[in-house]
């Protein structure tokens, strides 16, 4: 059974602010630029709260700036913008699952965006974070406001799903696919890399623990039939993807290293 309870504290996302820090210093700076330091950012002007991009005039003007961006056709444009805002959505829950089983909510009332037509192109953050942790977690018996108890892995996987897809990608796909012409399952395919290579490049296990766990959180999310994996014996993930993000259509094209176009 799951409870919420709210009192005073520890800070409950600091293991998976501490994940994220671990995989920027092996991966470079880069590797974290579309999020907020910290993840909760101060009281600064230019965040919009996520939920308008799962309305038709948020998506318009996000899709907009993508195309400024990347100097795309509109159906790329909405496919690597697509790609860009799901892969930074989800790599704190999945950071913080296969770290510290410790889930930040990614649900469009928790969740500040930033985005230009310039690089960074995209940036996220957190507000009023709630994280979802076992009810074994230690942090349950301090006075820590905003944590969701959960039972056990199964139902932690379940809250991750609930509140990154079902409450957020999943209405925001919708919307999406209105204005562009491209179907769930291209789509869909980029949440699938962006998981596996937030697992890959954040999670550092034993490569039969390492493959396992992936494939134990995008069957969560409904993705795992999108992704070719195989554990590297050096560490991280072989990933090969079902389905193109489209970079190659732009002027100056791009293929990815985990394309399904590559011979």
């Amino acid at each position: 059974m799951t409870a919420l309870i709210s009192r005073t504290a520890v800070d409950p996302l600091a293991p998976v602010i501490a994940g994220l820090a671990r995989m920027g210093l092996r991966h470079g700076k880069e590797s974290l630029q579309g999020l907020s330091t910290g993840l909760v950012p101060p009281h600064t002007p230019g965040w919009r709260a996520a939920g308008e991009l799962l309305t038709a005039e948020g998506v318009r003007e996000w899709l907009d700036a993508a195309a400024r961006r990347w100097d795309a056709q509109p159906h790329a444009a909405a496919a690597l913008a697509w790609k860009c805002y799901s892969y930074w959505l989800a790599l704190p829950a999945v950071i913080g699952f296969t770290g510290s089983r410790r889930v930040p909510l990614m649900t469009p009332d928790h969740v500040l965006v930033r985005f230009s037509d310039r690089q960074p192109f995209l940036t996220l953050a957190l507000r009023r974070p709630v994280t979802a942790v076992l009810a074994t977690d230690p942090i349950v018996a301090t006075d820590t406001p905003g944590l969701l108890i959960v039972d056990d892995e199964d139902e932690l996987l379940g809250v991750m799903r609930r509140s990154l897809v079902d409450a957020h990608l999943d209405p925001m796909l919708d919307e999406v696919r209105k204005q562009a012409r491209l179907g769930r399952r291209t789509l869909w395919g980029s949440v699938a890399s962006g998981v596996s290579y937030a697992i890959s490049r954040g999670h550092v296990a034993p490569p039969d623990v390492l493959l396992d766990t992936a494939h134990r959180v995008l069957a969560a999310l409904g993705a795992d039939d999108l992704v070719d994996l195989s554990a590297r014996d050096q560490g991280g993930l072989d990933i090969k993807r079902r389905t193109c993000c489209l970079a190659f259509t732009l002027p100056t094209p791009k293929v990815c290293s985990s394309c399904c176009i590559r011979a």
